[in-house]
């Protein structure tokens, strides 16, 4: 494991540079490295707690976004904007970041069903942590995608 440095914010908490800094890797992974114009700003990181995983050097290297129950999807928590930086891949960043936001989601909001949008590539990490695809593929900005749930 990489042995991140978790933070877990608030919108309003978060200190502008590390607004600045979780745009720039979600803009670097989902659009640039995946070559795929999309919003990604999508009036949802006010709804969402912002995990935020440091290495050694104070760098993001991974992060996701935690939601309450039917901010996302109804009668389910979820996490999304999973995402690993490319200098990070390989160090075990993303499972440890993914993880332990499956642990402070239901420290947050209680242990409750969680349903995520995966990118269907990534079906069988999400598999290792229990979670079941419940429906075809489907597409999301051009990419193939699957809901998986988590009882």
């Amino acid at each position: 494991m990489g042995n991140l440095r978790i933070e877990c914010k608030a919108f309003n908490e978060l200190k502008l540079e590390e607004l600045y800094e979780l745009i720039a890797l979600r803009l670097e992974v989902f659009v640039v490295e995946q070559n795929c114009p999309f919003q990604d700003l999508d009036f949802k990181d006010q709804k969402a707690m912002h995990f935020l995983g440091y290495n050694e050097e104070n760098k993001l290297m991974a992060y996701t976004r935690l939601f309450d129950e039917n901010v996302y999807y109804p009668n389910h928590l979820s996490i999304g904007r999973v995402v690993a930086s490319q200098d990070g891949r390989g160090k075990g960043y993303g499972r440890e970041i993914f993880g332990k936001s499956i642990d402070k989601i239901q420290e947050l909001y209680g242990n409750k069903p969680i349903k995520i949008g995966a990118q269907a590539y990534l079906e069988h990490f999400y598999e290792s942590f229990s979670f079941k695809s419940i429906n075809e593929d489907y597409i999301e900005d051009g990419i193939p995608h699957k809901l998986m749930v988590k009882i």
